[in-house]
């Protein structure tokens, strides 16, 4: 199943009797009968065919004036694997919708970052989606309210303004609108104990399986002192956010991540949320990236022993792309150290309400004041990462809406970009599962290792792998024994 796979009806019907999980997100079931809709998976009898209508997004069938079932709770599904697989347009409003873009900036903003008329970006996700730009982003508020309605004690006309929403009316029409129920209703079915207001606990869904080791195991070995750690079992990070900052621990759990964020602007959920599913990649579609590695025969066993592995991004393009310069030929503990100092210098202080944390990452803005010659680094790197800086405060996009094609011309274009370094940014930054780095000397070793041949010949056969060479990668990299490739004790 691909685009418009909602106008396959005998796929999507075939997908909803199996209650196949791996389509949520896909596709949403719209129950004729009972004005319902719902994900694929949804555990209660399937309705008859002929009662079925299927629907591209939750915001199209809110649109058709069906309300989110209470058993399967589809305006949670996992994001379409869709979003982040497509560099077009639609993809890229998508992501920055995701981000929360349209409730900071409106359409106008949407547009401008994507480099369309509002006419043009309107048109298309509608074509796509069955529904706007704001009616997408209206379904994504109900989804937050849900959120701080079920998980805070916060009242409801506080929340509904965290939520995103301009009136008490408004939010209590909009939930009531969706969910068939009042938001004061919402929380009395909530189970479990709700949160302080701040601190949030989610469970953030993926399609499994789902490979943790090589996920948590390259973001605890490359992380930052006084930005990430690995604790209890969690890996934590500071994140840099529209409305101020927050600290979010991260836990691998059995068909979803533990989540516990805490927030200094409740409004910054949707976009806390969104960037920590881009994070650890949990929108993808394993089995899908599997089935077509697994058809080479030399990664069919790399494949077979760790199923489901992910992409690990990031939650920063600006912040990855300085921390990829400062690791360009130097060891994992070298680059580290190098960011670090940089934390300490030109990081932004913060209150980590469990301790451990210290700093946000310094921004581009905060990096323009940066002397050179307090850098312990070769001359030539020193240009190459003043050279970035200046890219970036003049407004070099490495966010989620960016065009891939556009970026990675850009970024060779600077002095000291190399395809190393433009190939991992595009990968963890950017978000490109065909991103591919055969000059990486994990890639080689990985080559020698199983019998590939030398760059040319790794760059042929890869060509089959194609368009999932950033998760070819991940198994390529497992071939070694580096810490990368381990989840740490808990």
């Amino acid at each position: 199943m691909l685009v418009g796979v909602h106008e396959d009806f005998e796929g999507c019907v075939r997908a909803v009797q199996a209650k196949d999980a791996r389509f949520d997100g896909w596709f949403y079931t719209a129950v004729l009968t009972t004005k319902i809709y719902c994900r694929p998976s949804c555990p209660v009898v399937p309705p008859k065919p002929r009662n079925m209508s299927f629907y591209p997004s939750a915001a199209a069938a809110q649109q058709a004036g069906f309300r989110a079932c209470k058993r399967c709770r589809p305006d949670a599904s996992p994001g379409s694997p869709l979003w982040n697989e497509r560099a077009d347009l639609v993809a890229r409003a998508m992501r920055l919708i995701a981000d929360g873009v349209v409730d900071t900036e409106g359409v106008q903003g949407l547009a401008a970052r994507l480099g369309y008329s509002v006419r043009q970006v309107q048109r298309q996700v509608f074509a796509e989606l069955g529904a706007g730009p704001l009616a997408l982003a209206r379904a994504q508020r109900a989804q937050t309210a849900r959120t701080l309605i079920e998980t805070t004690t916060l009242p409801m006309t506080e929340l509904a303004l965290a939520a995103g929403f301009g009136s008490i009316r408004t939010f209590n029409d909009t939930v009531r609108e969706v969910f068939a129920l009042s938001p004061t209703e919402l929380r009395q079915r909530a189970k479990g104990k709700p949160s302080a207001a701040g601190a949030l606990v989610l469970r953030l869904p993926y399609r499994k399986p789902l490979c943790p080791d090589n996920l948590f195991g390259h973001l605890v070995a490359t992380g930052v002192p006084g930005v990430e750690e690995w604790r209890d079992g969690a890996y934590r990070r500071t994140l840099r956010l529209p409305h101020g900052h927050g600290v979010v621990a991260l836990r691998p759990e059995d068909g979803h991540i533990a989540c516990r964020l805490s927030l200094t602007d409740l409004r910054d959920l949707p976009a806390a949320t969104s960037r920590c599913r881009r994070l650890l990649d949990l929108d993808a579609d394993p089995v899908a990236v599997d089935d077509q590695l697994a058809a080479d025969p030399l990664l069919a066993p790399l494949v077979a022993a760790a199923p489901g592995r992910r992409v690990p991004r990031t939650v920063d393009g600006a912040e990855f792309a300085v921390r990829a310069v400062l690791g360009q030929q130097v060891s994992t503990a070298a680059a580290r150290t190098h960011a670090a100092r940089l934390v300490v210098a030109h990081g932004e202080p913060i209150e980590d309400p469990e301790g451990g944390l210290t700093h946000l990452f310094p921004s581009p803005q905060a990096l323009a004041s940066l002397d050179p010659e307090t850098l312990a680094m070769p001359r030539s790197r020193r240009r190459t990462l003043l050279a970035l800086v200046e890219a970036l405060t003049d407004g070099l996009d490495l966010g989620a809406g960016s065009d891939w094609g556009a970026t990675r011309a850009a970024l060779t274009a600077l002095p000291g970009f190399g395809p190393w370094t433009v190939e991992s940014i595009a990968m963890r930054a950017l978000g490109d599962p065909d991103a591919f780095l055969p000059t990486d000397l994990g890639i080689k070793y990985a080559a020698e290792t199983l019998g590939l041949g030398g760059q040319a010949a790794v760059v042929a056969r890869s060509a089959a792998w194609r368009p999932w060479r950033a998760y070819a990668t991940q198994h390529l990299w497992a071939t070694g024994d580096h810490a990368i490739n381990r989840m740490p004790a808990a």
